[in-house]
């Protein structure tokens, strides 16, 4: 049986909570799809996560916005694009606003302000363009179709478990969820 190679998968949906759990299903169901491999499955599903969260911040619409203004509120919107590369995978997330994305210090009492370290820790490499047509900037980060090298840690010298990319992710994820 010939399999028709993967192509590009785009994503629009609303500037709205719960567009963050859509993109990460839509990830799941496209990369099962093009058999990627379990473990880079995950890191995608986080990363997703992560700048879907940050595009509907800065899509225009505040997170906040009520029922009674929202309907005369013009709604924002976010594009999530999935490509395979010979890698891995290339994840975008867009939106409307053309700021670039800068990590911040995060205070270890903040509730947020993680995202872009957590996309640093997971993604082989991680980056940002600006749209033209409409205006606004695209936050980018590729999952190795191979994990990568677990990062080194006292634990792992001692005989410990070593640190991968995946658990620091679940672990940035678990103290964003605080």
């Amino acid at each position: 049986m010939n399999q028709v190679p993967p192509s590009i998968s785009e994503l629009t949906l609303a500037a709205t909570p719960n567009a963050v759990a859509w993109a990460r299903r839509h990830t799941v169901d496209i990369l099962q799809r093009w058999r990627f491999p379990d473990e880079g499955i995950e890191v995608a599903r986080l990363l997703v996560s992560e700048l879907a969260t940050n595009a509907i911040q800065h899509a225009g619409l505040p997170m906040s916005t009520t029922a009674a203004n929202a309907g005369t509120a013009p709604l924002g919107t976010i594009v999530l694009r999935l490509c395979p590369t010979d890698r891995g995978v290339l994840i975008g997330v867009s939106d409307c606003d053309p700021t670039p994305p800068t990590p911040r210090a995060s205070d270890s009492h903040a509730t947020g302000g993680r995202g872009l370290l957590l996309t640093q820790t997971m993604a082989d490499r991680w980056g940002y363009y600006p749209e033209r047509s409409p205006p606004g900037k695209t936050v980018w980060a590729e999952v190795p179709t191979q994990p990568k090298e677990g990062i080194a840690s006292p634990s792992a010298d001692l005989g410990g478990p070593e640190t991968t990319p995946l658990v620091m992710g679940q672990v940035l994820t678990a103290l964003r969820e605080l």
